[in-house]
């Protein structure tokens, strides 16, 4: 049995509420200014320090005029807007990755993101492309929350007690490499919020238990969408021996979920949902499915990033919308849709502080460094794992 270790909080997840405001516009400032936010900053000439918004717009368009198709940005739907304006490109994480792959002409791959789509983007693209990430620390809590050594300790602690052939990895998206690569090796797969039913059904025809890693919520309401009773899937505790469970529960259940989630997600509540249908006779409450069980089963409308742009978009006019997801995305849904009601469900305004990262200034040292043939923040993942990685996501691919 494994001893408990000295596992801790990932930093990301402490520093994600600095950003929050109770203000419902998140403008752009310099560089300098957004410094005093109590966050890890990657270091960065002082000359981007004091640029004004104005200055980086001019400077980010003419140094893709000069690099032309030689490079592609690519913008996750969670940016600010003042970086997804220079996107050639804007999606979800695997939709972005996707896309650089069947870009083959571009030789720089511009990850507007975090850590993980940028290792994803290098996973599936070919070894002639290069990919960035504009600021090194723009990581993911959840992704955080699941280091490699902690989860293969738990797969070696779960299959010392059942078959290794009867149980199925899967890790969210939302991971590193080397956890997607861990699935790989071991008969798993990789699933995203929109094909995680699909992967449930794949894996139990593989085997008769999960391991889902690392968002909790995701894989507990995928399980119960399936028709896997509450009773039936466990948490698995990393801060504890064991995971927190006895040989029994191991042995007993269906699933076992890893005890993350992700920072953004879990500020959302039902009684946020009581509270906008309290307010507005006619609400439609849209959410992700990364959300707490209660709050996924008090929406009307549960689905990926995608499918919230999609529904609001095609939305008749008139019509009211509370939305739980990232801030950014709201409010540029409600800027694109005037003739309709939406706003975040939460009212304390929390973008995702770690997209948040992707200061413009920081897009702008990357792209002129790649004008002078510098090559800064260039994310690289290892040959093994990326071979491994590919495998699961290959998987996923095949069952879509």
């Amino acid at each position: 049995m494994a001893v408990k270790k000295n596992t801790a909080m990932p930093i990301t997840e402490i520093e994600h509420s600095a950003f929050c405001s109770t203000s419902d516009q998140l403008k752009v400032k310099t560089l300098s200014e957004e410094f005093g936010v109590n966050v890890r900053w990657q270091k960065i000439p002082e000359k981007y320090l004091t640029m004004q918004p104005d200055e980086l717009d001019v400077r980010i368009s003419k140094c893709k005029e000069i690099l032309q198709g030689k490079v592609k940005i690519l913008g996750h739907h969670y940016q600010r807007d003042e970086v997804i304006k220079h996107a050639d490109f804007e999606g979800d994480s695997f939709k972005l990755s996707k896309e650089a792959s069947e870009s083959p002409d571009a030789e720089y791959i511009v990850f507007c993101g975090v850590h993980f789509m940028a290792e994803t983007a290098c996973i599936v693209c070919s070894d002639d492309q290069k990919v960035f990430l504009p600021n090194i620390n723009a990581g993911c809590s959840m992704a955080d929350m699941a280091p490699t050594d902690d989860v293969l300790d738990a797969w070696d602690d779960i299959v010392s007690l059942v078959s290794a052939s009867s149980v199925v990895p899967i890790t969210y998206m939302n991971s590193t490499a080397s956890i997607k690569a861990l699935c790989g090796e071991h008969g798993g797969i990789v699933c995203t919020s929109s094909n995680a039913k699909k992967v449930f059904e794949w894996a139990f025809s593989k085997g008769d238990k999960v391991f889902f890693i690392p968002d909790q919520h995701l894989g507990r309401n995928t399980a119960v969408n399936f028709g896997i009773s509450l009773e039936d899937i466990v948490v698995w505790n990393p801060f504890k021996p064991f995971g927190g469970l006895s040989s029994e529960q191991i042995k007993k259940s269906k699933v076992i979920v890893w005890q993350g989630h992700c920072a953004v997600h879990t500020r959302f509540s039902a009684q946020q949902i009581v509270q906008a249908r309290s307010r507005y006779k006619d609400i439609n409450i849209l959410v992700n499915p990364e959300f707490p069980l209660e709050v996924e089963e008090a929406a009307d409308y549960v689905g990926s990033t995608e499918y919230i742009i999609n529904t609001v978009n095609k939305a008749a006019k008139g019509t009211i919308w509370g939305v739980g997801t990232e801030i950014s995305l709201v409010n540029r849904l409600a800027r694109l849709n005037p003739d309709k009601t939406i706003f975040c469900l939460d009212p304390i305004v929390c973008p995702c502080s770690t997209m948040y990262r992707i200061h413009p200034a920081y897009l702008l040292w990357v792209l002129e460094g790649l004008c002078n043939g510098i090559e800064i923040n260039r994310i690289t993942v290892d040959d093994n794992i990326k071979r491994n990685a590919f495998v699961a996501l290959e998987r996923m691919l095949q069952i879509n």
